[in-house]
């Protein structure tokens, strides 16, 4: 992904924060030449120094079955806008796209083990919807049993990122600012939210 020094974020926090309050990306794979997509939900999960994502499809999806220690890209969006030159002070501009993303690499690692799938399931439960995690557990094993052996669970151990949060950095503190109160008003909030986080000095 192209994404100049001043575009980039490195905070491990940061980026922990972003890829789990995105955690709908798209996974996508090569194998042979042929690209292949899916949106997928994911959970990201710390594991010593590495970060490492827990993800599901459909059995019947055959992207699963590229899986051949290749590796996959897993992309994570977030807030993102049309920015116009009228908000600028100079206006001799052309119209931009502000938006925050992050591109993580991998190589994925099928989940066979009924318990750790059941695990990974029941943690993605608990967090997308803890006042339904009771009734979860108390699904029969055999009608669990059966919603498991329907999915491929998967790990990707995270090798590399890349990041970039294209904010307008470039153009000044003073040109962000105007931006931000333009988004506010058209109520952008999430991105005016994080441009005001980084706004350069």
């Amino acid at each position: 992904m192209y994404s100049p020094s001043y575009n980039r974020v490195e905070d491990r926090a940061e980026i922990l924060a972003f890829m789990r309050d995105n955690n709908f990306p798209v996974l996508v794979t090569g194998l042979g030449g042929t690209l292949h997509a899916s949106h997928l939900p994911s959970m990201v999960q710390e594991e010593g120094d590495k970060l490492v994502i827990d993800m599901h499809m459909a059995q019947a999806n055959q992207q699963w079955q590229e899986f051949f220690d290749e590796e996959v890209l897993v992309i994570f969006t977030g807030a993102h806008g049309y920015i116009s030159p009228r908000w600028y002070e100079e206006k001799e501009r052309v119209p931009t796209w502000n938006y925050a993303a992050i591109h993580a690499y991998g190589v994925p690692e099928v989940v066979k083990d009924e318990k750790a799938k059941h695990a990974n399931q029941r943690r993605l439960v608990e967090y997308m919807d803890p006042e339904w995690l009771p009734k979860f557990d108390a699904l029969s094993p055999k009608y669990l049993s059966g919603m498991l052996n329907g999915i491929v669970n998967f790990r990707i151990p995270v090798t590399r990122i890349e990041t970039r949060w294209k904010l307008s950095q470039n153009r000044g503190r003073r040109e962000m600012e105007l931006i931000v109160e333009a988004l506010e008003k058209r109520g952008e909030t999430a991105l005016a939210d994080l441009m005001r986080k980084h706004l350069v000095s």
